[in-house]
């Protein structure tokens, strides 16, 4: 069992408070939008015996187990995060796996270089991924009824917002979300500035509903994505409640710490809320225009106190323990691969005692016994 040392990533959009006041530091002023628990080729977690990825390539098996080498490769294949949004991400949504193949595969065949800013797909993963709010989490996750949303427009009062109205309740379900969509994103620039700032202004007027996309516009003035994020469904997780986020489904985070949990990907297509590249064309080859409820998760309850976050995705499999004063220890040894992080209490993981924000790798088939009073979240694979 190996104790983490993981980096934190200082993304412009990261809260400055979150991270420390979990991990018990100091705040440094700058913003700490993530801690990376894995083995991604990014920022790979270190322990005794070297980075994580130094660790897994030396002994797949023996690290992974033939299980999860025979059905992922000799890699981790989940990336977990402490994630502490501050400011809203990009709106974004991610491939399903043939799609990444394929993108990967003609990016490739053009010479596009793999840190070139234009360039969609890094790799050829898919990236399905779960967040679990530790506090109070704003998102937003999939298209919001098509009628509703030309309610929440139409109450502003904003003139330039009609013809988006008008398409909203003149057309067929999905057809009317890629519609409207299409028009905001090719948009003339000027005149959707301007849109944008008549509809924040009146989101900032009247409050309630509106208030969300009030403060989305004011970390980005006049962008497109601020329209585009009101076609989706705002959620408001309660800690312990999760989302689950599949491919082609726009989303993002706006404020709140979670635990996140990924397929090891880094393929993103950005819909705005942010300066980096918008492929238009792409983007709407790959997103799924289809309205339904946020999905809010909750955990299942097992008999031994395990309580998992089920998801239809194989790269990871996400749990959580309450262990309670007095419980005594449970065993968790897997024939896969675990990574164990405490974001309460202090819990003993073998010869690791853990704080909040403190994790261990476990190989397969290592003993896990812990125990102790606090909480531990447990990241593994569904073989």
């Amino acid at each position: 069992m190996d104790r983490l040392d993981n980096t934190v990533r200082p993304y412009a959009w990261g809260s400055t408070t979150a991270i420390p006041t979990l991990l018990g530091t100091e705040p440094t002023g700058e913003p700490q939008a993530e801690m990376w628990m894995g083995a991604h080729p990014g920022a790979p977690s270190r322990t005794d015996r070297g980075t994580l990825a130094e660790v897994v390539d030396t002994d797949p098996e023996k690290e992974l187990g033939a299980a999860s080498v025979a059905r992922f490769g000799p890699r981790l294949p989940f990336l977990l995060k402490l994630l502490a949004a501050g400011a809203p991400l990009s709106l974004q949504v991610h491939p399903d796996l043939a799609q990444a193949e394929q993108g990967y595969e003609d990016e490739e065949r053009r010479g596009v270089p793999l840190d070139a800013p234009h360039r969609n797909y890094k790799d050829a993963n898919h990236k399905p991924e779960l967040v679990c709010a530790l506090t109070e989490f704003d998102g937003l996750c999939g298209f919001r009824a098509p009628a509703e949303t030309a309610d929440l427009l139409d109450g502003l009062g904003v003139a330039s917002l009609k013809p988006y109205v008008d398409l909203l309740r003149a057309h067929p379900e999905d057809a009317a979300l890629r519609e409207v969509l299409t028009a905001i994103l090719t948009a003339d620039p000027e005149e959707m500035s301007r849109t944008v700032t008549e509809t924040a202004a009146a989101c900032d007027r009247l409050g309630g509903a509106y208030r969300p996309y009030a403060g989305i516009a004011h970390h980005y003035p006049g962008d497109p994505g601020v329209l585009a994020a009101m076609l989706l469904n705002h959620v408001r997780l309660q800690p312990g409640e999760a989302l689950y986020l599949g491919a082609g489904i726009p989303h993002a985070y706006l404020d709140g710490l979670g635990v996140e949990i990924m397929a090891n990907s880094d393929n993103v297509l950005r819909c705005g809320l942010t300066p980096k590249h918008v492929d238009v064309p792409e983007l709407l080859r790959i997103v799924r225009f289809e309205a339904g409820d946020a999905g809010i998760l909750r955990p299942e309850a097992s008999p031994d106190g395990e309580e998992v976050y089920d998801t239809p995705t194989d790269e990871f499999r996400l749990s959580r323990y309450v262990l309670p004063e007095g419980a005594g220890a449970h065993d968790l040894t897997l024939p896969t691969p675990q990574i164990l992080l405490c974001t309460a209490g202090t819990v003993r993981a073998g010869e690791h005692e853990l704080t909040p924000g403190h994790s261990v790798f476990v190989p397969a088939h290592e003993k896990a016994e812990v125990s102790g009073t606090g909480t531990l979240f447990r990241a593994t694979v569904r073989v």
